[in-house]
C-alpha cells in the first residue's frame, strides 16, 4: 500500500472529484499534525473534502455532549478519530458520535493493523478503517463510499411536491388534484400525501368523504418546532386508496396566528423524507405562503378551463411568477373539461399564453359533479374517457419502471371511493 505524500494530494485526478457528487465536511479528533497537513493538502487539490475543524482532546469521558457540540453545526459528514492516542477513549468516542449522531461517518485512522485493532473500531460504531501512513487511493475510494450513500439516501428520502392552482374558483383543481393523489396511492403503489391549503373552506377532505379531522395543515405549520413521526400522525387522515390528507380548516383562518418564520419550508422537508409524492392543493392566489411551496415544488400545475376569464387570469399568474424568477420549466399548463369544440381554441390559449398545453382532462363535467353530490367522487366513472385519461396522467408521474398497473374489478374509478 503506496502512502499518500504531498505530491500525491497534487496530482490527484480532477475526473475522481467529478464522479464523487458534492464535497463532503469532515472533523477529526486528535489526529496528528503530520494526518492533518495532508489532509489539507488533499481537500486543496481535489476539491473532495472540506476541513471544518479539528477536535485535540478525546472529551468523552466526562462530557459525552461537549463532544457532539465541538464537532460543530451542521454536522460533519464524516468524522476522523485517530486511535494511536488513547485506543479505549477514542473507541467511547466514536461509539458516542455513531449512536448521537447516526448521519455523521466515523472513520477510525490507526498505525495498528492486526485484526483485534480492526474489530474494536467496528464495533464502535466506525464504518471505515484508514491505516497510517494514509494512503490516497484508500481515502479517496472511503469518501466515494459515503457520498454515493448519502446521495442514494437523499433521492430515496425526497418526495416529488406537486403543486396544483386553479386560475380561478370551480376549475376543478381540487377535483383533480384528490383524483391524481389516489391514483398515485392505489394503483401505484406509490406513499403520497394531499395537503389542502385552502385557509377558507377547502374541499378536498369532502371529496375524499374524510370529514372528521382534529387537526388542519395550518395548525401544523404553527407546531413545527414539535415535527416528528408521532406528532404528524395526528393530523394526518388516510383514505381507503392509501393516500393520506392533511386537511383544510373547516371555515374560515383568518384570525390564525402569524406563521413562524420557515415554518412552511421546514415541514415540507419533514414531509418530504416521508412520502414518495406530495400533492398540494393550492387556493388560487398570489400570497406568500403558495409562493413558497411554489419555489419548493418540483411541478406547479396551473388548472385552467377554455374560458376568457380563466385564460387571462393563467396569463396573469405566468407574468407574477416571471417576475418572481419562478422558471418556466416546472410550470405545466392543464387544459380542463377539455372538448374540441370549445369556443376558445386550444391554439388560441397556447397563443395568449406563449405555452403548450400540457394535459388536456376531457369534459364529463355532468357526471363528475352528480358523483361528487352523492358523496361518492365518479366512483361511477369507471370505464370513461376522463377515468383512462387520469390514469395516463397519474401513471406518467408514478409508474414504476417495468412496472404494471394493479387490475382493479368493479369498484369505480380503481375502486378509490368505495369502502
Amino acid at each position: 500500500m503506496k502512502p499518500m505524500t504531498a505530491n500525491d494530494s497534487t496530482n490527484a485526478s480532477r475526473r475522481e472529484s467529478f464522479n464523487l457528487g458534492e464535497v463532503v465536511s469532515v472533523v477529526g479528533v486528535c489526529v496528528d499534525d503530520e494526518m492533518w497537513r495532508l489532509l489539507d493538502l488533499f481537500a486543496g487539490s481535489t476539491g473532495l473534502i472540506q476541513l471544518r475543524a479539528r477536535v485535540r482532546d478525546y472529551r468523552s469521558a466526562q462530557d459525552p455532549d461537549a463532544l457532539l457540540e465541538s464537532l460543530g453545526n451542521p454536522t460533519p459528514d464524516i468524522c476522523l478519530v485517530d486511535f494511536d492516542k488513547d485506543r479505549h477513549s477514542a473507541a467511547i468516542v466514536a461509539e458516542r458520535i455513531h449512536s448521537g449522531l447516526p448521519e455523521t461517518a466515523v472513520f477510525a485512522v490507526s498505525s495498528q493493523t492486526h485484526p483485534e485493532a480492526i474489530l474494536e473500531a467496528m464495533r464502535s460504531g466506525c464504518g471505515e478503517y484508514l491505516v497510517k501512513p494514509l494512503d490516497r487511493e484508500q481515502l479517496v475510494k472511503a469518501i466515494a463510499r459515503i457520498g454515493s450513500r448519502r446521495k442514494e439516501k437523499q433521492e430515496q428520502g425526497r418526495a416529488q411536491v406537486l403543486a396544483f392552482m386553479g386560475s380561478k374558483g370551480g376549475c376543478g383543481t381540487t377535483t383533480l388534484a384528490t383524483q391524481l393523489g389516489a391514483l398515485l396511492a392505489s394503483s401505484f403503489s406509490r406513499n403520497s400525501l394531499l395537503l389542502d391549503l385552502h385557509p377558507d373552506f377547502g374541499d378536498a377532505a369532502l371529496y375524499l368523504k374524510l370529514i372528521k379531522g382534529r387537526f388542519n395543515f395550518f395548525e401544523l405549520l404553527e407546531n413545527a418546532d414539535r415535527l416528528d413521526a408521532d406528532f404528524l400522525q395526528s393530523f394526518v387522515m388516510r383514505h381507503s386508496s392509501g393516500l393520506d390528507l392533511i386537511p383544510a380548516p373547516e371555515g374560515s383562518v383568518a384570525s390564525r396566528e402569524v406563521l413562524p418564520a420557515g415554518a412552511l419550508t421546514h415541514t415540507l422537508s419533514f414531509l418530504r423524507s416521508r412520502y414518495e409524492f406530495i400533492l398540494v392543493d393550492l387556493p388560487p392566489a398570489l400570497n406568500d405562503e403558495n409562493l413558497a411551496v411554489i419555489r419548493d415544488c418540483d411541478q406547479l400545475y396551473l388548472v385552467t378551463v377554455a374560458e376568457v376569464s380563466a385564460v387571462r387570469n393563467v396569463a396573469r399568474q405566468l407574468e407574477y411568477f416571471g417576475s418572481k424568477d419562478i422558471p418556466r420549466a416546472k410550470i405545466r399548463i392543464i387544459l380542463n373539461r377539455h372538448h374540441k369544440r370549445n369556443v376558445i381554441s386550444d391554439a388560441q390559449i397556447e397563443k395568449v399564453l406563449q405555452q403548450e398545453i400540457f394535459w388536456r382532462v376531457p369534459n364529463q363535467y355532468p357526471q363528475v359533479v352528480k358523483t361528487i353530490h352523492e358523496g361518492d367522487p365518479i366512483a361511477q366513472l369507471s370505464s370513461s374517457e376522463v377515468t383512462r385519461n387520469l390514469k395516463e396522467w397519474a401513471g406518467s408521474i408514478g409508474k414504476k419502471p417495468g412496472a404494471d398497473l394493479k387490475k382493479k374489478e368493479g369498484k369505480g374509478l380503481l375502486g378509490l371511493w368505495n369502502r
